[in-house]
C-alpha cells in the first residue's frame, strides 16, 4: 500500500466523492435497474419508511387473528398460539405456551425501544426542557387518571375490578398513524405535544405494571436482578463497549425478573433507561482518522475496521439502537403480538354478553370518553396555574382531536389486559373486545374532529424536522412503535 500524503487537501474530498458515486451507480442492488429490484425491493423500502406503515401492518395483523379465530380454522388458532414449548436450560426448565413466549419474552424487545426513547426524550428531547414538557405531561397524567376512574366506577365493584389499567393506556404506534394520514393538516406542534404525551403515558403504563400487577414477588431473585442491573453500570464505568456482553447480562436480567415476580419484559424498558444517550466518542476523532485514511484514496482492511469502530461509536448509543431496532419492533414485534393477542373469539354470544359487560363497557368508555375528557381537564387547569400554554398552531378543539386518538389503547391495553385476567379466559375476551371496539370508536372520532378543526397548511410549518422543536429528526422516517 501507497504511503499516506497528509500535504493533499484535495485527496480526502475527491475520495469521497469516488465513494458517494460507487454507492449511486456502483453494484448495490436496491439502486440497480433489475426490474425486481424496481418493481418490488425499491417499493417496499419506500413503504417502510411511510410514517403509518407499522400501524397498517399491525392494523393486518389485527385483521387476520380475527379471521383466523371467528373462521373454520378457529381451533387451529388456539392450539397454534397455545402449544407449549420447553427450554431446557440444565439447572432450570422453562416451560410457556407459544403466546406466552410472544408476550413475556418477543416483547422485550419492544419495551426496550420504549426505553430508548424515554432515554433520549429526558436526555435530549421535550423531557429535558421543563416549560416544553410540563403541558403533555399534565394532559397524560390526566389521561391516566380519568379512564383509570371511569373503569372503576363501572366495573371495580365487581370480578373486573383488576382490569382498571387497561384503558390508561395510549398506542404510540396507531396514534402516530393517525397523523401521519392526516399529514400537514396537524401542526408539527400538536405531534410534539401527542407524543410526548404518549411517551409520558408509556412510564405511567410502565409503573402501573410494575407496581400493580406483580404477584408471588421472590425477593431473591429480584436482588439478583437489581446486582445485575448494578453489573450493567459498572461495565459502563469500565468502558466495555461490546454489544455482545450487554446482551448476555440483558438474558440473564430477564431470566432472573421472570423469576422474580417483576413482568420479565421490564428488563427491556431497565437496560433502555440505562443505555447512554451521549456518543462514547467525539465526532473530531473519526474525522481526524478519515481524513488521513482517505488522502492516497485507498483504504486497507484494517483502516476500514478502525473507520467503521471510530464512526460508530461517535454516534449515541441510544440513537444506534433506535435507528436499528424500530423497525424490528415495529415491523415484527408488534404485527406478531397483535396475532396472537387480537384473536377474540366473537361468535357463540361472545360479542352480545360483551357488549352488556361491565369490563368491556368500562374499558370503552374509559378509552372513547375518559381519554379525551382527562386530556382536556388536565391541560384547562395546567394552563390556568399558568403551568403550561396550548401549542403553536392548535386550538381546544384540535386538542379534544388529540385526545380522542389518544384513546387508541390496542397494543399496552392489551398487554395489561392478559395481566388482569391471569386464567380467566372469559373476562380477557371482554376485555379484548372493549378494546378492539373503543379503539376503532376512539380512533375514528379522533380523525373527524382533527379534520374538523384543523386549518389548511400553510407553508412548511408542518415539516417532520422542525429546528426550533428541541426534538430530533427520527434516524429513519419509520413507526416509532
Amino acid at each position: 500500500m501507497t504511503a499516506k500524503n497528509p500535504q493533499d487537501p484535495g485527496a480526502a474530498r475527491r475520495a469521497r466523492t469516488a465513494l458517494d458515486r460507487l454507492w449511486t451507480t456502483g453494484p448495490t442492488y436496491l439502486v440497480s435497474d433489475r426490474a425486481l429490484a424496481r418493481l418490488v425491493a425499491r417499493p417496499v423500502r419506500e413503504f417502510l419508511r411511510i410514517e403509518a406503515a407499522g400501524s397498517l401492518l399491525l392494523l393486518l395483523a389485527t385483521a387476520a387473528a380475527l379471521i383466523w379465530a371467528n373462521s373454520a380454522w378457529s381451533g387451529s388458532y388456539d392450539s397454534f398460539w397455545h402449544t407449549e414449548i420447553s427450554l431446557d436450560l440444565g439447572v432450570v426448565e422453562l416451560s410457556e405456551s407459544l403466546q406466552h413466549w410472544v408476550n413475556d419474552a418477543l416483547m422485550v424487545i419492544f419495551f426496550f425501544v420504549v426505553g430508548l426513547e424515554i432515554k433520549y426524550e429526558l436526555v435530549k428531547g421535550d423531557l429535558r426542557d421543563p416549560k416544553t414538557a410540563a403541558l403533555p405531561i399534565v394532559a397524560a397524567f390526566g389521561g391516566m387518571v380519568v379512564p383509570a376512574g371511569i373503569y372503576f366506577l363501572i366495573a371495580g365493584g365487581g370480578e373486573g375490578a383488576s382490569g382498571w389499567g387497561i384503558p390508561m393506556a395510549t398506542d404510540i404506534a396507531f396514534a402516530v398513524g393517525v397523523l401521519g394520514l392526516l399529514g400537514r393538516r396537524i401542526p408539527s406542534a400538536a405531534r410534539l405535544f401527542l407524543l410526548t404525551l404518549a411517551i409520558v403515558d408509556d412510564i405511567g403504563a410502565i409503573v402501573v405494571i410494575a407496581v400493580f400487577y406483580t404477584d408471588d414477588l421472590s425477593l431473591w431473585w429480584l436482588a439478583a436482578a437489581f446486582g445485575l442491573l448494578a453489573l450493567i453500570v459498572v461495565m459502563r464505568v469500565l468502558k466495555i463497549w461490546t454489544m455482545w456482553a450487554y446482551i448476555v447480562v440483558g438474558v440473564l436480567l430477564w431470566f432472573a425478573l421472570l423469576q422474580s415476580g417483576v413482568h420479565a419484559t421490564l428488563a427491556g424498558v431497565a437496560i433502555g433507561l440505562l443505555t447512554p444517550a451521549v456518543a462514547l466518542l467525539k465526532e473530531d476523532v473519526a474525522r481526524s482518522y478519515a481524513s488521513q485514511a482517505l488522502t492516497d484514496r485507498q483504504l486497507d482492511p484494517d483502516e476500514i475496521e478502525k473507520l467503521r469502530f471510530l464512526i460508530n461509536e461517535s454516534v449515541p448509543v441510544v440513537e444506534r439502537l433506535q435507528t436499528r431496532l424500530h423497525p424490528l419492533s415495529a415491523y415484527l414485534v408488534l404485527p406478531v403480538f397483535a396475532l396472537a393477542n387480537a384473536g377474540v373469539h366473537l361468535g357463540g354470544g361472545v360479542l352480545g354478553e360483551a357488549l352488556e359487560s361491565s369490563i368491556a363497557l368500562g374499558i370503552a368508555a374509559g378509552l372513547v370518553i375518559g381519554k379525551p375528557v382527562g386530556i382536556l381537564l388536565a391541560c384547562f387547569i395546567a394552563i390556568r396555574l399558568g403551568l403550561g400554554r396550548l401549542p403553536e398552531g392548535t386550538t381546544w378543539a384540535m386538542i379534544g382531536g388529540l385526545g380522542a386518538v389518544a384513546g387508541i389503547g390496542f397494543t399496552v391495553s392489551l398487554f395489561i389486559a392478559g395481566l388482569s385476567f391471569p386464567g380467566a379466559e372469559l373476562l380477557t375476551e371482554e376485555a379484548k373486545v372493549g378494546i378492539l371496539g373503543a379503539s376503532v370508536i376512539a380512533a375514528a372520532l379522533g380523525v373527524v374532529v382533527l379534520l374538523v378543526s384543523a386549518k389548511a397548511p400553510a407553508g412548511d410549518q408542518d415539516s417532520d424536522s422542525d429546528p426550533d422543536s428541541g426534538t430530533k429528526p427520527e434516524p429513519e422516517p419509520v413507526e416509532r412503535r
